[in-house]
């Protein structure tokens, strides 16, 4: 799997670009506020149609226009294709494929796989369980179409759950009609909480070998999977929690309220682990995340890096160099002397100055 190019119009900084990417490791370099991360994004959204900054369509257009594009050519198992987007402000976005249309996102899902690093995913571990959920709704839902197609149904039925149990408020009569979304929940909720067992079992598998290594064999590493319910005790609960439901008009039983917990020689890193902790087992994550990646998709990702290097130690920036030498990564870096250092081979380096790209001589 490689990217080759991707064109951009009106996109945030960028009136119009034109950039080119070889296999191995492409760095966009430069100071801060310039666009280099802009670029990482775009890359981002043609593979997912979402942004890692959860920004809005209406966002990321130029200032002054109306519309942007996105305009990704790619290669995989030797075979060329073709990723376009059309953002606009007041309508939701357009995306084809090869020149065909699609009209969902989950059917974007599985011609590319992309793994976006960036500080923040060095606070994974310590920040709250809505990131970690998003973690694991990402890359499922790269990983795995019929995980989308659940988790698009199961938000829906979770919606109009919450709107029936506010509109119950008003009307009892409706309370009627509860069990009918009920059912609608448990039975999406039930294949979330199974795909979500296996991934962080499969995870589990390949992250302890990653943190021993980075920890020089003092630590070990194990992550759970909190389940706010089981899939055995689902009815059970959603039946116990009615009342509660009704009277906070939200729904309190489901996957919609998981969690991960990392322990570290038994000890619950997010409450008790030192800070460097925190971010060694954040920084293994996302490595055996690469490698899961690699062995459920029999290819590579592609391995976006956001000015991650600049906080890693010595000891974690080696480790992820040594991780990424056969993977395409795209890194964004206010300096590049760390990579030259390391001896990567580096096949392609673009100075990034106010939504400018300039393409530099190694």
């Amino acid at each position: 799997m490689q990217i080759n190019s991707l064109e951009l119009s009106h996109y945030r900084n960028y009136e119009s670009l034109n950039i080119g990417f070889d296999p191995g490791i492409t760095i966009l370099y430069g100071d801060n506020a310039q666009g280099k991360t802009n670029i990482l994004e775009a890359v981002y959204i043609s593979g997912t149609t979402k942004s890692h900054r959860a920004a809005k369509d209406k966002d990321i257009i130029q200032f002054g226009q109306n519309e942007a594009h996105i305009r990704l050519n790619l290669t995989k198992h030797d075979v060329k294709h073709r990723i376009d987007m059309h953002l606009r402000k007041n309508k939701s976005k357009g995306v084809a494929v090869d020149g065909q249309s699609i009209k969902r996102s989950g059917e974007l899902f599985g011609i590319i796989h992309m793994i976006f690093f960036s500080p923040e995913d060095l606070s994974i571990v310590k920040n709250g369980p809505a990131e970690r959920r998003r973690f694991m709704n990402l890359e499922l839902c790269q990983l795995n179409k019929l995980y989308y197609y659940n988790y698009v149904n199961y938000n829906k039925a979770l919606n109009q759950r919450n709107t029936l149990l506010k509109q119950i408020h008003f009307n009892p009569k409706l309370i009627d009609t509860l069990d009918m979304w009920d059912d609608y929940l448990m039975e999406y909720g039930r294949c979330l909480i199974e795909e979500r067992e296996t991934f962080i079992e499969e995870l589990n598998d390949i992250v302890k070998d990653i943190h021993s290594h980075l920890t020089g064999s003092k630590e070990n590493i194990q992550i759970v999977y909190e389940k706010n319910v089981s899939i055995t005790d689902y009815e059970i609960m959603m039946k116990s929690k009615r009342e509660m439901d009704l009277k906070y008009q939200s729904t309190q039983v489901g996957p919609h309220r998981d969690d991960i917990c990392f322990f570290i020689n038994d000890i619950d890193v997010r409450k008790y682990g030192s800070q460097g902790q925190q971010r060694t087992a954040a920084l293994s994550l996302k490595l055996a995340e690469i490698e899961l990646v690699k062995k459920l998709i029999h290819d590579t990702p592609i391995l976006l890096l956001d000015d991650v290097m600049s906080e890693l130690d010595s000891n974690r920036k080696h480790y992820l160099l040594d991780s990424i030498k056969d993977i395409q990564t795209i890194v964004t870096c206010t300096g590049y002397d760390d990579f030259i250092k390391s001896r990567l081979m580096i096949n392609k380096i673009y100075k990034v100055t106010e939504g400018t790209v300039e393409e530099m001589q190694i």
